[in-house]
């Protein structure tokens, strides 16, 4: 009887184990289905603007960005950040309410709104109660229409600048970053990350009006309306808000012409415990037919937290904490790069593991447990970017920026289910050349130097 009773206990025990087994493991993932585009109402304002609208959800909120096509990649050599000056000097106001009023008024309306300048594009947005929307879009309006741009703010914009340039110059990520589209983009917008002090001290008041003047207008902007709102009055405020701003001048992107080298540029930053690395080379762009693959090429070697690269040099060599690949798309050019902050004394190794997997993909396909997996987060990831209205803006801009069609994001998971193992291989091979790189690094110069023969013997690695 006892050892009945030993043996009831045991399998009672390995009953209960399963059972918790089966409880701790949880279910399979469903398969991503295609994204369906939400219906658009466009617009078209004789001035040259346009209007797209999107009623998205339940939630009683809208959604409203302004989007126009300048920024930095606007300025003149001796221009760096005046767009960003610019933006700066929009927040201030209008000639009949400043910032603060504005903010305080659009806070009444349940919401907030912001003014960002960046590379290829400035962008005016905001976010409130739906009853709201229509006057939300009067206030962006008046606010691009009528900027106050007033002279006894421009010293405390252009310091606040200047600590912002001292901040950034002091970190090895930014200094990479220079570095890196200095080389790849000489001679063109893109390539000049920061000005000098002196450069932001020579602003004025009237080189922003300038500026402005150049750069803003109608037919550069489109307006976004993502969320519940009633679609006669948006578009009736629409109409009546930005019918009289002026057309301004046309969209016109200086074309890049990204170059190809395998430079290694290095500054010293002497007793460095780590060396900031930056390796990469211009790729494809958003309109190539192998730009989805390249996406998740990009995802399995480097892009995602379980990536080829990130489990070699952070998971089993504990080289670095955060490595990461990126592409990175502007609308004249994309670049792909591998960034890495590495302990300096194993600067060399990590190139070395960097290359090796770079190799690796291209001579042997993933297999179909692992191409499955990354096929799963992307097409994961792009369910979750269109599932807020601000994802919805950014997903129809991206296409109005890149001169894509619809079926990019309807037809986008069929598409990325459709990438097989021997295409990613083939991506590598074709666009992922590490011979070919630009290789950046930031460290300890001397301590890098004695690391020479592994910086040299990575760029041999076949």
């Amino acid at each position: 009887m006892k050892y009945i009773r030993i043996h009831l206990a045991i399998a009672m025990t390995i009953a209960a184990l399963a059972t918790l087994a089966q409880r701790q493991t949880p279910p399979a993932g469903g398969t991503p289905k295609d994204f369906s585009l939400p219906d658009k109402s466009a617009i078209s304002l004789e001035n040259g603007m346009k209007a797209t609208l999107v009623k998205y959800g339940a939630v009683p909120k809208v959604n409203v960005s302004l989007i126009i096509k300048t920024g930095n990649v606007h300025e003149n050599a001796d221009q760096v950040w005046l767009a960003d000056l610019t933006g700066n000097l929009l927040k201030e106001g209008t000639a009949t309410m400043n910032f603060a009023a504005i903010s305080k008024k659009v806070a009444a309306m349940g919401g907030s709104i912001n003014v960002n300048v960046g590379i290829d594009q400035t962008t005016i947005s905001g976010a409130v109660l739906s009853e709201y929307a229509g006057e939300l879009i009067a206030v962006m309006s008046e606010l691009v229409m009528n900027p106050a741009f007033p002279a006894s703010e421009i010293d405390r914009l252009k310091n606040d600048l200047k600590r912002q340039l001292a901040v950034q110059k002091a970190r090895p990520q930014a200094q990479a970053a220079e570095k890196f589209f200095q080389t790849i983009y000489p001679n063109h917008p893109y390539g000049r990350y920061f000005p000098s002090e002196e450069m932001l001290a020579a602003y004025t008041v009237d080189m922003v009006k300038d500026f402005y003047r150049d750069n803003f207008g109608a037919q550069r902007s489109t307006l976004y309306v993502v969320g519940k709102f009633d679609e006669a009055g948006v578009t009736a405020a629409i109409k009546k808000s930005f019918s009289p701003w002026t057309t301004g001048p046309a969209i016109n992107y200086p074309e890049a012409t990204p170059k190809h080298t395998n430079e290694i540029v290095q500054v010293d930053r002497k007793g460095a415990p780590q060396t900031t690395v930056l390796v990469g080379l211009p790729t494809l762009r958003p309109n190539d037919p192998d730009y989805i693959s390249l996406e998740l090429t990009n995802s399995l070697l480097g892009g995602s937290f379980g990536s080829r690269i990130t489990r070699n040099i952070r998971e089993d060599k504990g080289y670095t904490y955060s490595p990461r690949s990126v592409i990175q798309n502007r609308k004249s050019g994309s670049v792909w790069y591998e960034q890495a902050d590495v302990t300096t004394e194993h600067t060399g190794a990590s190139l070395t593991e960097i290359a090796k997997e770079i190799n690796r993909l291209q001579k042997e396909m993933p297999s179909k447990e692992e191409m499955d997996g990354i096929k799963n987060y992307e097409a994961g990831i792009f369910v979750l970017r269109n599932s807020t209205p601000g994802g919805i803006i950014g997903q129809l801009n991206f296409l109005d920026l890149h001169g894509l069609k619809d079926d990019y994001l309807t037809n986008r998971v069929k598409n990325i289910y459709a990438v097989t193992p021997e295409k990613v291989s083939q991506m590598a091979k074709d666009h992922l050349k590490y011979e070919d790189m630009t290789l950046v690094l930031i460290g300890d110069k001397a301590s890098i130097e004695k690391q020479k023969k592994l910086l040299e013997d990575s760029r041999k690695i076949q």
